[in-house]
C-alpha cells in the first residue's frame, strides 16, 4: 500500500519532462532569433515578467531559455538585477574575426584534403540553394538566406573530422550574424556576396587550397571592414547599451 507521501506527491513522467524541454527549446530558439534579428537590441534588459507573456511560456521556462543564452554569450547575467542582451562593439567583432580566421582556414584546408564525394555533393547542394536567394539578397528573404548561408559554411568545413570545430564555429557564426545585419544595406556598400561565395566554392571544389583560403579570408574580413568604415564615416551608429533611445540607425545621406 502506498504511503501518504507517495499518494499526495505528483509524479513527473517522461512525457512531462519532454514537454518541458520542448517549451524551453522553443523559447530559447525564438529569443535567440529575436536577439540576432535585433528585436531585442544590444543592452536591452530582458524582463522575464513581460517577456513570458510575449513568448507564451512560464517564468521558469523563460529563465531556463535565458540561462542557455548566457552560455552562448548572447545574454549577460547581472547578478540579482536580471539579464541584458550582450552589447556589441567593433573590438569584439575584430576578436571574433581573428578567431574565425584561425579556425576556419585550417578547417577548410583539411576539408579540401580529406572531404570525399559526399562532401562535394553536400557542398554543391548547399551552394545552389543559397545562390537562389542571394542575387541579390532581398530584405524579406534575409532570415531564410541566413539559414542557407550557415548551411553552406558548415558544409564547406564539414570535410574535416572535428565535431568541436563545428560547434565552436556555429557559436561564432551566430555572433557574426548580429554584426552582419548592421552592414547589409549600407548606402554605397559595393559588396557582391554571391561572387565571394562563388570564388570560395569553385576553388574548394577544384581542390585549390591556397586560393580557397584566400577567398574565404577576404569573405570573413569583409563585414568588420565595412562596419569599421561605416562607423568612421558616420553612416551607422551601434546601440549605446541603454534601454531608452539606443536603436542603431543609419545616418542620413
Amino acid at each position: 500500500m502506498k504511503s501518504s507521501l507517495e499518494m499526495d506527491s505528483p509524479v513527473a513522467t517522461d512525457s512531462d519532462a519532454g514537454a518541458s524541454r520542448t517549451l524551453i527549446e522553443r523559447a530559447y530558439a525564438q529569443l535567440r532569433n529575436d536577439i540576432i534579428e535585433g528585436r531585442h537590441l544590444p543592452g536591452d534588459k530582458l524582463r522575464v515578467e513581460h517577456l513570458k507573456l510575449h513568448y507564451g511560456v512560464g517564468a521558469g521556462t523563460l529563465r531556463e531559455a535565458i540561462t542557455r543564452l548566457v552560455s552562448d554569450a548572447l545574454v549577460t547575467a547581472e547578478g540579482q538585477r536580471g539579464f541584458r542582451v550582450t552589447p556589441i562593439t567593433l573590438e569584439e567583432l575584430e576578436d571574433i574575426t581573428r578567431l574565425r580566421l584561425h579556425i576556419e582556414l585550417e578547417a577548410l584546408r583539411q576539408s579540401i584534403r580529406h572531404g570525399g564525394a559526399a562532401w562535394r555533393e553536400a557542398l554543391r547542394h548547399s551552394y545552389e540553394a543559397m545562390s537562389a536567394l542571394e542575387q541579390p539578397i532581398r530584405r524579406e528573404h534575409r532570415p531564410q538566406w541566413e539559414a542557407l548561408n550557415m548551411r553552406f559554411h558548415e558544409a564547406l568545413l564539414s570535410g574535416q573530422q572535428s565535431p568541436w570545430t563545428q560547434k565552436v564555429l556555429r557559436l561564432l557564426s551566430r555572433h557574426s550574424e548580429r554584426y552582419r545585419r548592421y552592414t547589409m544595406g549600407l548606402p554605397g556598400a559595393a559588396r557582391d556576396v554571391h561572387s565571394e561565395h562563388t570564388a570560395i566554392f569553385e576553388s574548394a571544389m577544384a581542390g585549390h587550397e591556397a586560393r580557397a583560403a584566400l577567398a574565404l579570408e577576404a569573405h570573413i574580413r569583409a563585414t568588420p571592414d565595412l562596419l569599421a568604415q561605416a562607423l568612421r564615416s558616420g553612416q551607422i551608429t551601434l546601440p549605446s547599451g541603454t534601454d531608452a533611445g539606443h536603436h542603431a540607425h543609419m545616418a542620413p545621406e
